[in-house]
């Protein structure tokens, strides 16, 4: 499915932009799609709908951030995937990108293959015909708020159960630290960063070796490893 998955690269580089399409279109992908500035980027996702879009964030016209809160600020545009081209030292613009709804990132300059894959994960995690939920012996149910490991059920705190279920809910994507506080908020009581550290702690302990699934991204956030 992911083969025929339409494409767009937003990319104001022209030289990038043949790069990301030869490789595109070597990796098996037949629709691409290019666009050299934000706005008209913007327009040919409303126009085309494309599957995914590779953004770059410094773009004339608009910039690759304003570019991503428009194409979520339209319910139309839900199933449109963003993943975001940056250079390493744009934490802050990677942590708002991602508040904003982009799906992952792609540091500059880029390595080839982790590019493919990183394309052909976010294409898989929305994928409807994907693989179950098992995620190398893990099953979370977040409905009866429980997860188990091989078979034996975890004993997790509320914290810790609300975290590893964000975590584990969308593989590869990376939360922000202000993502990840959001969603494990307790009514009871205030939730901190402090509090996010000790239950990943927490965590890591009671997930034994799977816990190397979830990965550390410098200066941004977590996820669980693809």
């Amino acid at each position: 499915m992911t083969q025929l998955a339409n494409i767009l690269i937003v990319e104001d580089d022209p030289t990038i932009r043949t790069i990301l399409q030869m490789l595109l279109r070597n990796g098996g992908f037949t629709h691409v799609q290019t666009a050299s500035r934000g706005d008209e980027g913007l327009e040919a996702i409303r126009r085309d709908r494309p599957r995914l879009v590779l953004l770059d964030l410094m773009l004339p016209g608009l910039d690759g951030l304003t570019v991503c809160r428009r194409v979520r600020e339209d319910p139309s545009l839900a199933d449109v995937r963003i993943v975001m081209l940056t250079a390493k030292s744009e934490n802050e613009d990677v942590v708002r990108g991602l508040e904003l709804g982009a799906d992952d990132y792609v540091t500059k300059p880029f390595s080839r293959e982790v590019l493919l894959a990183r394309i052909h994960a976010v294409l898989r995690r929305y994928d409807p015909m994907a693989a179950g939920k098992d995620l190398d012996g893990l099953l979370v149910d977040e409905r009866g708020g429980s997860a188990r490991l091989n078979g034996e059920l975890l004993t997790l705190t509320k914290g810790e159960f609300r975290l590893l279920a964000l975590l584990a809910s969308r593989p590869g994507r990376v939360y922000t630290r202000a993502q990840i506080i959001d969603s494990v908020q307790d009514e009871e009581k205030s939730v901190t960063e402090r509090t996010v550290d000790v239950q990943l702690v927490g965590l890591r302990k009671k997930l034994g070796g799977w816990a190397a699934h979830i990965e550390t991204i410098r200066g941004v956030g977590y996820r669980v490893k693809p």
